[in-house]
């Protein structure tokens, strides 16, 4: 039997942007979780209303997988988002793209950069913000 581990088995550590990559996933999951919870669906609800699975969309908002572009699209849909407001969240949406999307206000700002708030409290407070700014267009 070989000693040399298999890739499931590296550290974090070993691959490159491994543990950046790993807390954008969970970045990514715990915003998909927040805005699900603000749109007041359970989590089969949006199961159905995204034709994925409620188990693979409970690993998604965990940080398990990666959802690919057509599951984030099918999410975004569902929950009333633009695939681009997720593709900035998971840190795919390139800056010049998010430039162009819209600009970011002071208020957004100053929610990202409160030491008091939690990853979870900044991300339920800009999805409230955000449905009255978006709300009143």
């Amino acid at each position: 039997m070989s000693a040399a581990r298999s890739s499931d088995d590296r550290d974090p550590a070993d691959v490159p942007g491994g543990s950046g990559w790993s807390a954008q996933i969970n970045a990514l999951g715990g915003f998909i979780r927040a805005q699900r919870q603000l749109a007041k669906l359970s989590l089969r609800e949006m199961a159905s209303m995204t034709s994925v699975s409620n188990a693979y969309l409970s690993q998604v908002e965990r940080g398990l997988h990666q959802p690919s572009l057509k599951v984030l699209h099918s999410i975004a849909d569902a929950l009333q988002l633009s695939t681009e407001q997720l593709l900035k969240q998971a840190g795919w949406a390139s800056a010049s793209a998010a430039s162009d999307a819209e600009p970011v206000s002071g208020t957004e700002e100053a929610i990202r950069a409160d030491p008091r708030l939690s990853s979870e409290q900044r991300t339920a407070l800009l999805g409230v913000y955000r449905s009255f700014v978006d709300g009143s267009a």
